[in-house]
């Protein structure tokens, strides 16, 4: 899963929300550095990309784009995922996206000095951008594709991936509810060990 995603299942706890979001920066037992709510969303976060991984309706997704984009084809997912999120936010959540994102960005400014560096970095963009909102749209969807691919030096080829979001939008937008659903009772229940 991506960005949204992954603090849309922090289900409203702040620190889950920052560890859940800073996690991919964050290598081996260095997350013991953090708050402990904040480790937990950094294990959160682990377990949810392992479930992710292992299930078999994302892998489907995959396996429509694997000619095209070969091991990137995951990441396109995770990216297609959270355009599907954004789009049908409503009916995941009663607070308007665009209120539920302005709070995450607050949250991350009134962090800033502890998130790792990386995090530093992209966080202006994210927030200019307000890249959480804009997954909502395809050409949001088409701007993150075309970054992603100039971060892999051209090489990719995602920034032509929004074409098979167009050609299979419906089966791609029919796998991610379903998976999304067993993937909030998996985080829950992940959750409730903390």
């Amino acid at each position: 899963m991506n960005y949204l995603a992954h603090i849309y299942l922090s289900f409203g706890d702040d620190q889950l929300a920052i560890g859940n979001f800073i996690a991919d920066s964050i290598r081996g037992n260095k997350f013991r550095k953090y708050p402990d709510r904040v480790q937990e969303g950094i294990l959160l976060h682990r377990a949810i990309d392992t479930f992710t991984d292992a299930h078999p309706t994302p892998r489907l997704s995959s396996k429509r784009l694997h000619k095209r984009y070969s091991h990137y084809s995951r990441v396109i997912v995770d990216i297609y995922y959270d355009h599907f999120l954004a789009r049908e936010w409503e009916r995941y959540s009663d607070i308007p996206l665009a209120d539920f994102a302005a709070h995450f960005y607050d949250l991350l400014d009134e962090n800033f000095d502890w998130l790792p560096t990386h995090v530093q970095r992209l966080y202006p963009y994210m927030v200019s951008d307000n890249w959480l909102v804009s997954y909502a749209s395809t050409e949001g969807i088409g701007r993150v594709l075309q970054g992603m691919n100039r971060r892999t030096r051209n090489k990719s080829g995602m920034d032509r991936a929004i074409e098979d979001l167009e050609w299979h939008y419906e089966a791609f937008r029919d796998e991610f509810h379903s998976f999304f659903e067993e993937l909030i009772i998996f985080s829950r229940q992940k959750i409730d060990t903390f």
